[in-house]
């Protein structure tokens, strides 16, 4: 193992242990190496690492700025320890974010996505989709977290899931509406009586007994979009099932100024409710929600007038 290589090893030590994942940084990073040891050179500069992440010629510059991200995050760590170390300059290449706007869907649209998972010719797979879909807008799941679900996970009697090892390996205890947890009571006397296969541990199934996997439910989350007439409003704006999670969010935060509540204090809660590392997460899922905003700026009114 080179130099370059066991500091390598020892920063990904450092950044798993505060629960980052980087599967594809560390890929990335070691072709770079790679590509380093093939010209003969021991020193990260800031000529090669362009020179690497520009490589693929035909490619988006967006996949150029992650790649040389990558390698920028990295030498600013090796940095320390290599003063030779040159950090690309933040206006090279520098990324952008295309993050999507949510689609917040209203009570209406979530009425006629579970009905039109309801009307599903499969009983099992109507019943997996419509309480998938309820389950998504009722606790702000993330699609992996609820098809992840054990069903050792699923404490119906006390009313709790386990999320286990969650994005940034986070656990978490999330205590649900006894409408919720009755749903869930219900998908599971259903699922266990019209499966005819052997079950594995999953909580949500396949026809076949099998865990349902992502490229599934998302493929059959475009139809019910479809069959409920649900459409893109802009461009940027499309129905996508992770926008159950933001809708979740942004009616949490609605009731929460509605009724009065300490917003500061709701939205840390939402934040571990969620799973969120740091509340600046969760205030990112109040844009593109014109009510949230208008609530927040009433309430920042009476505050100023008080103050006064």
């Amino acid at each position: 193992m080179t130099a370059l290589q066991e500091h390598a090893r020892s920063y990904f030590e450092i950044r798993r242990a505060l629960g980052y994942k980087l599967v594809k940084s560390e890929r990335l990073l070691g072709q770079f190496l790679h590509f380093m040891e093939a010209e003969g050179e021991e020193v990260v500069t800031t000529e090669l690492a362009l020179r690497w992440a520009t490589s693929p010629a035909d490619a988006a510059e967006q996949w150029w700025a992650h790649r040389l991200g990558v390698v920028r995050v990295f030498a600013r760590h090796l940095a320390n320890m290599d003063p030779r170390t040159e950090v690309p300059p933040n206006d090279i290449l520098p990324e952008r974010s295309r993050r999507a706007i949510p689609y917040l869907y209203t009570d209406d649209e979530v009425l006629r996505l579970m009905a039109a998972a309801a009307a599903l010719s499969s009983p099992l797979r109507a019943a997996t989709f419509t309480t998938l879909i309820g389950l998504l807008r009722t606790t702000g799941l993330r699609v992996g977290e609820a098809i992840a679900l054990d069903r050792d996970d699923v404490d119906l009697d006390e009313g709790v899931l386990l999320i286990k090892n969650a994005k940034f390996n986070k656990s978490r205890l999330l205590p649900l509406h006894e409408t919720t947890t009755a749903a869930l009571a219900s998908y599971a006397r259903q699922r266990d009586r019209l499966c005819r296969h052997e079950l594995g541990p999953s909580f949500f199934i396949t026809r076949s007994g099998t865990r349902l996997q992502y490229c599934i439910a998302y493929l059959e989350f475009s139809r019910l979009l479809d069959r409920a007439g649900i459409t893109p409003r802009s461009p940027s704006c499309r129905p996508r099932m992770h926008d159950l999670r933001h809708s979740f969010a942004v009616s949490t935060l609605i009731a929460s100024y509605r009724e009065g509540v300490d917003s500061e204090g709701q939205i840390a809660v939402l934040s571990t409710y969620l799973g969120h590392v740091h509340p600046r997460t969760t205030y990112w899922y109040m844009s593109g929600a014109p009510e949230l905003f208008r609530l927040a700026k009433e309430r920042l009114e009476v505050s100023t007038r008080w103050d006064r």
